[in-house]
């Protein structure tokens, strides 16, 4: 639960309590029964705020668009994880990457492709369609225009239901 502080203080942080309490490590990352002996908490939190994607040299890059930067680091996030790893005699930890680099990690990367009237305004219709093209319809993630705050799943689903109901049968 390295927290705050610059790369380089971040990065010694994690070396020292790597040092200080391996088996605490080794008995995370190379538990034999993981998901019996973990669970992940999971914290969100509401910025109005946006990301840009952009390709890099082989592959995706973001930047912020508009609003106030994502922190991986929550004060009441810390403070549940601590309480709770103390509750269950057990160890709090968040992933090596979002420790040193201080960036959220996510698996909910939504919208881009905007529900619009026309070409001017969005890239598919209400009905899921591209502007442009037949037969070409987008119901993933990119179609959701915002996070939902919980796990999106079946907000996708329900929007992939209703674009498919919206399909003529064959003849």
């Amino acid at each position: 639960m390295i927290r705050g502080g610059s790369f380089l203080r971040r990065l010694f942080s994690l070396a020292g309590h790597f040092i200080t309490h391996p088996g605490a490590w080794f008995r995370i990352y190379f538990s034999r029964n993981f998901a019996r002996e973990s669970f992940i908490l999971l914290i969100m939190q509401h910025l109005d705020s946006t990301l840009r994607f952009r390709r890099g040299i082989g592959r995706m890059r973001s930047a912020l668009s508009t609003g106030e930067a994502p922190s991986a680091f929550m004060p009441v996030a810390g403070h549940l994880a601590r309480a709770t790893a103390e509750r269950v005699e057990g160890t709090a930890f968040v992933m090596v990457t979002e420790a040193l680099t201080a960036t959220p990690t996510t698996a909910h990367i939504l919208g881009g492709c905007v529900i619009g009237r026309n070409r001017e305004e969005g890239v598919i219709d209400s009905d899921h369609r591209v502007f442009g093209y037949n037969n070409l319809f987008i119901c993933d993630g990119s179609a959701v225009s915002s996070n939902p705050g919980v796990n999106p799943a079946l907000t996708i689903t329900a929007m992939a239901e209703r674009a498919m109901s919206k399909i003529p049968p064959k003849e």
